[in-house]
């Protein structure tokens, strides 16, 4: 338990990340690490994306296509904002996007859905870290975007939670947490 404790302490988010592939049994065990999250009654509403190489062009092409539109850019402009979400994908040599797809049921709350995926992303960021990689989760207005769904083919009630990028480190971070005293209320009698 103390190594879970202290890769819990440890991983940090390190967004500068070398070139070097991470090999499919590395990528394996980060997706099986998310696939064991916790989920109410047991849905495990997580789905992965998992990009390397040129299919990392889906990812950028949706980051060009939501900027491209949102500024209603033509020409030169355009150009430049494509090859910008193109270089997007590319900052790390994986990049998996974690979704949630809900289940359809009545003790189904997507609340539950979106916070179990979140749960599985967790595990992921950890499983990278002991394996000896840098990772960061990375959100924001396109992760959340309807075109980004269209784009990775998923449904009106669905949603992007995570788009993981991941490879060897460049540098070392070290963290620093408020007191933890003052996140605590404690109610006893």
């Amino acid at each position: 338990m103390d190594n879970l404790l202290e890769l819990i302490k440890t991983r940090r988010t390190i967004g500068k990340v070398t070139d070097e592939p991470v090999p499919r049994e590395h990528i394996m065990q980060i997706l099986d690490a998310g696939h064991w999250a916790p989920s109410h009654h047991n849905t495990q509403p997580w789905k992965f994306f998992v990009m390397t190489g040129e299919g990392r062009n889906r990812l950028g092409e949706a980051y060009a296509r939501i900027s491209i539109e949102d500024k209603g850019a033509e020409g030169e402009e355009a150009a430049k904002l494509r090859e910008k979400g193109i270089q997007k994908a590319y900052r790390a040599p994986l990049v998996i996007a974690v979704a949630c797809v809900p289940t359809e049921g009545e003790r189904v709350m997507i609340r539950e859905e979106v916070a179990a995926t979140s749960a599985c992303v967790q595990n992921m960021l950890l499983a990278a870290h002991a394996l000896g990689y840098g990772a960061i989760w990375r959100t924001g207005a396109p992760c959340y975007d309807v075109r980004m769904k269209e784009e990775f083919g998923l449904g009106t009630h669905d949603e992007m939670v995570a788009l993981l990028y991941i490879g060897r480190p460049q540098m070392e971070r070290t963290g620093i947490r408020m007191n933890l005293e003052t996140k605590i209320e404690w109610f006893t009698s």
